[in-house]
């Protein structure tokens, strides 16, 4: 295995690209379909990378993926000066968790994003 890049399903695209844009991340990739409406985009930031894909264009090509935003996972993403992206973007999104430090010694906190989904930010001080 080399890598993984996890291709979640949401409601808007523009919202979404929107929202990891205020976060710090790049739009790399996108896929238009019928003329302008994005349908896919690929996102990054440092060597994360999220792929995005709207649930309507999987039509029935896999039918047993859940059509509802969020999931029961966390996104746990690691990075380095994390108090100061805290204050860069803590006004922006929905902080579940503020800065702590575990008990393993990182410090993390945790958003919501758009769609649900939960991001945990980490940095091993």
């Amino acid at each position: 295995m080399e890598s993984l890049s996890p291709n979640i399903f949401v409601e808007d695209m523009n919202e979404t690209i929107s929202f990891y844009m205020s976060i710090g991340f790049q739009l790399v990739m996108t896929v238009p379909e019928a003329g302008t409406e994005l349908v896919w985009a690929m996102m990054s930031n440092g060597d994360v990378t999220f792929m995005f894909q709207t649930f309507e264009s999987l039509g029935k090509e896999l039918p047993n993926i859940s059509r509802r935003n969020g999931g029961s996972l966390l996104f746990y993403i690691k990075l380095k000066k994390i108090r100061e992206f805290f204050e860069l973007i803590h006004e922006k999104v929905t902080v579940l968790k503020g800065l702590e430090t575990t008990f393993y010694g990182a410090t993390e906190f945790s958003i919501l994003d758009n769609n649900n989904y939960v991001l945990t930010f980490a940095e091993d001080e």
